[in-house]
């Protein structure tokens, strides 16, 4: 896991996190942990509208990028610009990059190389570090 040594525009200690987030919510997005696969609504929502960061509400995603990746988990070719940071994962033997809410530092996912076009990339995220808003 990745130590972010970023300041971020939402910070809070790790009670006020806990108190604010499931439990479940807090083991992905503060620590970085990884939902099962297939696990969350989200996956397979089409519904236009934007997907937010589940810890502070900042748009992350919207549902034009969205795509089924087979994965198990909402998939994306592209993030809202600025509204996501990366850095080097290298838990489980391996090295991925790891993907974060800019604002709040919370773990969303990973990115890949192998999506579709424009960008070739797939932004595996986990649902349940995200919140869905419907367009209006």
């Amino acid at each position: 896991m990745a130590k972010l040594d970023k300041q971020f525009d939402v910070s809070k200690t790790e009670e006020e996190w806990r108190q604010t987030l499931t439990p479940e919510q807090f083991r992905v997005l503060r620590q970085h942990g990884t939902e099962r696969a297939g696990t969350s609504p989200l996956d397979k929502n089409y519904a236009n509208g934007t997907y937010v960061c589940a810890g502070c509400g900042q748009s992350l995603f919207t549902s034009d990028t969205k795509f089924n990746s087979g994965t198990g988990w909402p998939s994306f070719y592209a993030p809202i610009e600025g509204a996501v940071d990366t850095s080097t994962d290298r838990s489980l033997f391996m090295t991925r990059v790891e993907v974060h809410c800019s604002r709040c530092g919370g773990h969303l996912g990973h990115v890949f190389n192998d999506g579709p076009k424009p960008t070739g990339l797939r932004y595996c995220m986990n649902g349940v570090s995200l919140d869905f808003k419907p367009e209006e």
